[in-house]
């Protein structure tokens, strides 16, 4: 109980005791200036910790939590000390008290009753004075009255603070003393004060003075905010970003670990001591004008941090004692959003390369991005596009162009689109369009919000789809129309395809096909007609091959006689095709006409040993023969009169002429057995052609004929057979001697041209008609073109065979007609220079 009980006019003051000011009146002054004391330190101490403002007006107080506590606690101290001190002189006073009453109570114990029961009940007044309810009682056996208020009533305003009621008046009647202490009730804080002595005591509850309140209210808030300032510190000490307070002269006097690491101090408290600091001088000036003004400076500034340079959002908060600020290090944010933007850039170009249009549609329902497929797809005018218009706006230029489907209700149709922007799972659709377009649709909604559409032209994939498939029916219609048997086995060695001749030919049931045999089930369904060839195991080892694979070919004989031509072919997409062919006919006559060629070929060879030898014995009696006639022209038998000497002279041509078929046929017959060999050597060309036109000279003479010789002065001299080379002149000359009209000239010709040697003869004749021409060169082959020619044939097909040994080609056709002169005939040799491509033709 916090004030004395005194009864009025009935105590005379204690004996050696003086009077002085009622210790109430003292105490609360003491209290007073205590809680100020303590309040004031609170106030220091949180708004240091927690780095918030301590007034409504927005003051800090840049301290440290070191700093602002131990004048708290020596402050703390010496208030409890004096409240402790007030506490004992109370207590002294009150023990005075009761001495003095019952020293008094001793020597009036001979009064009355009823002066007792009057002192009883002024005491009772004077405790009751102010306090709206309370509870007596006379023993410690003796019921507990309640005054004020019914007992229920009493209690239920306690609330729970009941029990520290029960708790009190229990102490209280077991034994003497006092209490006092503050209670919280659902009306408010209220003091609860009792007393008992000589087992009577008295419990009252008096409203709570607001000095009670506030020190146990500002004590609770003290202990608050010093948690909340540990928790601060504790927050900014792991904290990855920056953090200080400083004075208002700029003096750091806090810094957390991070601020330590970016400056490169070891320790937080070095940085503070060394005068560290993140920020240069430029925007600690830029900080302090911004924060005179608005209080408050943010700006993302460059600072060295950790010895990198980093882009950092720095923001400082000023106040009456001081600053506080943080630096938050975005360097990785504004990488992030550059290459954000370059993937953005780098996906809008690829997506410009797409053939699928792509239109993407922000929340607002208006476009943000389209491609250029898009922009084509539906021949949209880049005006439009780039003012970004909404959906609607597009579907209404669509609708006008008709490149949307047509619908009966196209503002429901649009309506439906529009769900899109709430749908959770993408749309597909078909659009149908009037030109005859098949778009297939996608609508995505998007997780920010909007919508994704994609348009896929699918009407040229529709249309060779459709091709595709009346291809596959035309191909099996062909198929089942060849004669040959098809079969093609996939990748997997199972049978995919085959035609109506596979089956027929090797004897096959359709049924049993149609589950995709393996080609080693097929080819025991085969073995009955192909017996035990190795030709299946090929087929086999071609279907499933797993290295290179190449075209092979096989010949099968079945037991029944059948022959069978078989192919496998391999296929793109990893398969083989096998082709059968019945061939039996065919090998038949093969093997017939393979019979006839090798009888031919060995009569052929008789036939020429047998010329061969007929020819060598038919030389030398025509030798005999063509000396004796030279004897006699000689006149070794005596003296010729005209006609034997004409005689002879016949006999003579005509030894010559054999003497040549001979030959001819000599070279011929070598020719064809592969023996003529070339004596080659370096042939001066001028020397060779006036050798060749002196030896037809006669001829050219009996003829009454004109012999030019053309030979080009850089013919210098080539390699060739020069025996040979006369007799191809010599032969052509005789032919164009033999055909031409009498007065005609003969033109013999040799120029150098395009890196070979050409040999030209042209006659005046009528010229080679155009169906000799094919059949010029053949053997034996003779006609009649003029008035001298003769001959078996042979001499145009030993100019061919002569030149083709050199490497050569002969042609024949008609000369460049002159005015007045008939065409006539060209005869064309053109000759190599090329050494190797002669030594291979002659070999």
């Amino acid at each position: 109980m916090a004030e004395r009980i005194r009864r009025s006019g009935a105590r005379r003051p204690a004996r050696g005791r003086r009077q002085g000011p009622a210790p109430a009146t003292g105490c609360a002054n003491f209290c007073v200036g205590t809680r100020t004391v303590l309040f004031g330190g609170f106030l220091l101490a949180t708004t240091a910790l927690a780095g918030t403002p301590a007034s409504a007006d927005g003051w800090t107080i840049a301290m440290s939590a070191a700093e602002a506590l131990w004048p708290v606690i020596a402050l703390s101290a010496c208030a409890v000390a004096g409240l402790v001190a007030l506490r004992s002189r109370r207590v002294a006073a009150d023990l005075g008290a009761r001495m003095d009453k019952a020293e008094a109570e001793a020597r009036d114990a001979g009064a009355a009753a009823a002066r007792a029961r009057a002192e009883a009940h002024a005491a009772r007044i004077l405790l009751t004075a102010g306090a709206p309810a309370f509870m007596a009682w006379s023993g410690r056996t003796l019921p507990v009255d309640v005054h004020g208020a019914t007992p229920e009533a009493f209690r239920a305003s306690l609330g729970a603070a009941s029990v520290d009621l029960d708790r009190a008046l229990e102490q209280l009647r077991r034994e003497d003393g006092t209490v006092s202490q503050l209670v919280e009730t659902p009306a408010g804080p209220v003091r609860l004060e009792g007393r008992s002595l000589g087992g009577a005591g008295v419990l009252l509850l008096r409203p709570a003075e607001a000095t009670q309140v506030s020190a146990k209210t500002e004590a609770a808030d003290f202990a608050e905010a010093e948690r909340m300032a540990h928790g601060l510190a504790a927050a900014l000490d792991a904290a990855a970003a920056p953090a200080w307070l400083r004075r208002p002269d700029g003096t750091l006097v806090y810094v957390n670990p991070a601020f330590a690491t970016a400056v490169g101090a070891p320790s937080a408290a070095e940085a503070r001591t060394a005068g560290l600091d993140l920020l240069d001088a430029r925007i600690r000036s830029a900080a302090l004008t911004a924060e005179g003004t608005a209080g408050t400076f943010r700006q993302r500034v460059k600072a060295v941090a950790s010895g990198q340079r980093r882009q950092m959002d720095v923001v400082e908060v000023a106040g009456p004692f001081g600053t506080a600020g943080i630096a938050i290090d975005v360097t990785g944010e504004d990488v992030a959003k550059a290459e954000t933007a370059r993937t953005v850039a780098a996906h809008q170009r690829t997506l410009d390369q797409l053939t699928t249009a792509v239109a993407i549609f922000g929340a607002d329902e208006r476009l943000v991005f389209h491609n250029a497929a898009y922009e084509r797809l539906f021949d949209l005018a880049p005006g439009l596009l780039d003012q970004r218009p909404p959906e609607n706006e597009i579907l209404e230029d669509l609708r006008r162009r008709r490149k949307v489907p047509e619908q009966a209700d196209f503002r429901a149709w649009r309506a439906q689109l529009r769900e899109a922007y709430r749908a959770i799972e993408p749309v597909n659709d078909w659009w149908h369009l009037p030109g005859g377009q098949m778009l297939r649709v996608v609508i995505t909604p998007n997780a920010e919000g909007g919508i994704t559409y994609l348009f896929d032209d699918l009407s040229e994939h529709l249309a060779l789809e459709s091709r595709y498939n009346s291809l596959i029916r035309i191909q099996g219609e062909t198929l089942d129309g060849l004669a040959e048997a098809v079969a093609v086995f996939g990748a997997d060695g199972r049978l995919n395809l085959y035609n109506q001749a596979f089956l027929a030919l090797w004897s096959l049931d359709a049924q049993a096909m149609g589950d995709k045999p393996h080609v080693d089930a097929v080819a025991a369904m085969c073995r009955p007609l192909y017996g035990e060839t190795a030709a299946f195991s090929r087929i086999r080892q071609a279907v499933t091959a797993i290295g290179p694979r190449d075209a092979t070919t096989l010949r099968i004989e079945r037991p029944d006689g059948r022959v069978l031509d078989g192919a496998t072919q391999p296929l793109p997409d990893g398969g083989t095709m096998v082709t059968f062919r019945d061939v039996t006919d065919s090998v038949k006559v093969e093997r017939a006409l393979t019979e006839r060629a090798e009888a031919l070929e060995a009569a052929d060879k008789l036939k020429n040993a047998f010329v061969g030898h007929v020819s060598y014995h038919l030389r030398t009696p025509l030798n005999t023969l063509m000396g004796y006639a030279d004897m006699l022209r000689e006149g070794l038998a005596g003296p010729l009169n005209d006609r034997q000497r004409d005689y002879l002279d016949h006999m003579r041509q005509s030894s010559d002429l054999l003497r040549a078929l001979i030959d001819d046929i000599l070279d011929l017959a070598t020719i064809d057995a592969g023996a003529m060999e070339l004596d080659l050597a370096e042939v001066e060309v001028r020397e060779l052609v006036l050798s060749v036109a002196e030896a037809v000279r006669d001829s050219v003479d009996e003829a009454r004929l004109s012999l030019a010789v053309n030979i080009d002065p850089a013919a210098g001299v080539f390699v060739a057979d020069a025996r040979r080379l006369r007799q191809i002149l010599f032969n052509l000359l005789s032919n164009a001697i033999a055909v031409s009209p009498e007065g005609g000239t003969v033109t013999l010709g040799a120029i150098r041209r395009d890196g070979a040697l050409v040999f030209t003869v042209r006659d005046e004749g009528p010229g080679v008609p155009a169906e000799v021409k094919e059949t010029l060169f053949d053997r034996f082959e003779s006609r009649s073109a003029g008035p001298r020619h003769r001959g078996v044939g042979l001499g145009l097909a030993i100019v061919r065979s002569f030149v083709s040994l050199h490497g050569g080609s002969v042609t024949v056709g008609p000369a460049s007609a002159t005015r007045g002169a008939p065409s006539g005939t060209l005869a064309t040799c053109i000759f190599p220079l090329d050494g190797e491509r002669r030594r291979e033709a002659a070999e």
